[in-house]
């Protein structure tokens, strides 16, 4: 599902690299528990995967294709069919309701809304009913919401239509015990279901557990050494 060889990466305008991985392979279907302290670059390695930002070296490939190969509208695309993104700040735009917030992967993606049961409406409000948020909430304003509604708002958007890659940066840091429990059995369930291989950043050590691997950035980038 995802290859990474011999990868480097700086911020622009910055020396010093912050990412150095040689190696790292993820399978299709497998669930990914990446760890590390706040500033090792997860979150950057995340963007890395997803296409939304480009090595300066190495390559970094999804089924198969180096994101370094397509021209920026190729990556957009390809994102849009095959990855599914839960960001930490969210990134759901506030004037939409949620409903349409959740269907904007099927907007911008055949292939998502072709992979929905039903039709992408029923597939959005069946995750919805999955994230337990209230039928109520479904037609208000993304910016109506509290952050932990936003935050299952997100987590939907990223599911629907089946894609082979979900990313989640920390998805479940505005979540109390009980959501976070619920939220995690819903994630892991929608990924089987779907088939798709998960990547998961959390500081939520207990969490762990749960996943079929485990991996420690700090171990894998050589630029903290």
């Amino acid at each position: 599902m995802l290859q990474i060889r011999e990868l480097r990466y700086a911020w622009p305008g910055g020396g010093r690299e912050v990412l150095a991985i040689d190696r790292l392979d993820i399978a299709a279907g497998r669930k990914v528990f990446l760890h590390g302290p706040s500033g090792c670059g997860k979150s950057t390695l995340l963007g890395l995967m997803a296409g939304v930002l480009l090595a300066r070296q190495g390559r970094t490939a999804l089924l198969g294709q180096d994101w370094a190969a397509l021209r920026a509208s190729a990556r957009d695309a390809r994102r849009a069919d095959h990855v599914g993104v839960v960001f930490q700040q969210f990134n759901l735009l506030p004037y939409l309701t949620v409903l349409d917030n959740v269907l904007l992967p099927c907007r911008f993606s055949r292939l998502r809304a072709s992979r929905c049961a039903g039709s992408p409406l029923q597939a959005a409000k069946g995750l919805l009913e999955r994230v337990a948020l209230p039928h109520t909430a479904w037609t208000r304003r993304a910016d109506a919401l509290s952050v932990g509604q936003q935050q299952r708002v997100a987590a939907a958007r990223a599911l629907i239509g089946a894609p082979e890659l979900v990313i989640a940066d920390e998805p479940t840091s505005a979540l109390d015990a009980a959501l976070r429990d619920d939220f995690m059995a819903m994630l892991m369930q929608a990924c089987d279901a779907a088939g798709s291989t998960l990547v998961f950043v959390s500081h939520d050590d207990r969490l762990a557990a749960r996943f079929d691997e485990r991996l420690s950035l700090p171990e894998l980038n050589t630029a903290l050494a």
